[in-house]
């Protein structure tokens, strides 16, 4: 896709946020930063790619960022019964991981699994609003700032075990085929809705016009080559995305800017720094998903953080 083309899909994501959150230039730096989501923020690939564009820009300022995605996760609490054990949901940690990490601002993606792969139901539809209201208060309560991400897209065309609206039986092995008209509902429901999150981003509309326009050429093309988790491409719109949002754009095509990140050794650093963090914190919160998984160890973890950081900030300024 042209540069132009990914601004206009941009621009259009930036209008429909504006009405309820005017935070374009909001300022990252120096805030501890928790972001939250299911197995697409596990994967983390968007966070390395939010914290590498930050940290280039801005080498002199500092970024405290802290990823705990879990895969499977929802807001709702729901799960379909052919799930080979009850999805987990964030409401079990997210007292513990707001007590622990104490962030400032916190990010959350959920929705992909929140509607289970089934057609739109209002019960399942008022469990995700449920959630997420209740994500948002408790956010509140611990003298944070939400930050709202919509559902990323689902793509169907890359799905081959789809089920119309009649089939018997939903689920992540037989996804309901219009299932991101489902996803684009829970998005559209956060945008406009009045929930206190200072800041809200539509992931989802720009991700579906991009799948759009590249198999428009490419019908082999796909942002999820399984439907649901986004390659290195689709992380990267991800992030770019977000960072148009927040008044930094990406300059560039994406492929090209995704080939030049993904060799600048910059970037090696801060995903493996990204990565490490990342999984220290998860086992330290704790989790079940499936298994109990729990650490009383952060220590360790954050002082080879720091020094990864060290080696960080010296490539940073070395480069500016």
């Amino acid at each position: 896709m042209k540069t132009h083309l990914l601004v206009r899909a941009l621009l259009a994501t930036v209008l429909i946020i504006s009405a309820s959150s005017a935070q374009a230039g909001m300022d990252l730096h120096g805030k501890r930063i928790l972001i939250l989501g299911d197995s697409i923020t596990q994967n983390g690939k968007y966070v390395s790619f939010l914290s590498y564009f930050l940290q280039k820009a801005h080498p002199d300022l500092r970024y405290d960022i802290i990823s705990i995605g879990l895969g499977s996760e929802t807001a709702s609490g729901n799960s379909e019964p052919d799930h080979p054990f009850p999805r987990p949901c964030i409401h079990s940690r997210l007292d513990e991981a707001l007590e622990k990490i104490k962030p400032d601002l916190v990010f959350a993606c959920y929705g992909m699994n929140d509607g289970i792969y089934h057609p739109l139901n209002a019960k399942r539809f008022l469990d995700y609003q449920d959630g997420i209201e209740t994500l948002v208060q408790k956010v509140k309560q611990a003298n944070a700032e939400a930050i709202l991400l919509t559902p990323p897209l689902f793509d169907a065309t890359a799905k081959k075990n789809l089920a119309d609206a009649d089939a018997p039986n939903f689920g992540y092995k037989t996804p309901y085929a219009n299932y991101n008209d489902v996803l684009r509902t829970y998005g559209k429901w956060i945008l406009l809705s009045k929930l206190p999150a200072i800041h809200k981003v539509d992931l989802n509309t720009p991700m579906l016009a991009y799948n759009q326009q590249r198999r428009a050429d490419d019908s082999e093309f796909h942002l999820a080559k399984d439907g649901v988790h986004p390659g290195d491409l689709g992380h990267l719109l991800m992030a770019a995305t977000i960072l148009e949002s927040l008044g930094l754009p990406l300059d560039g095509e994406l492929p090209v800017v995704l080939e030049a990140t993904l060799a600048d050794p910059l970037f090696q650093k801060i995903d493996k720094c990204r990565q490490t963090r990342s999984k220290g914190w998860l086992d330290y919160i704790g989790y079940t998903r499936g298994k109990t998984v729990k650490t009383n160890d952060i220590e360790s973890v954050e002082v080879a953080v720091a020094k990864m950081q060290a080696s960080i900030d010296q490539l940073r300024k070395g480069d500016n």
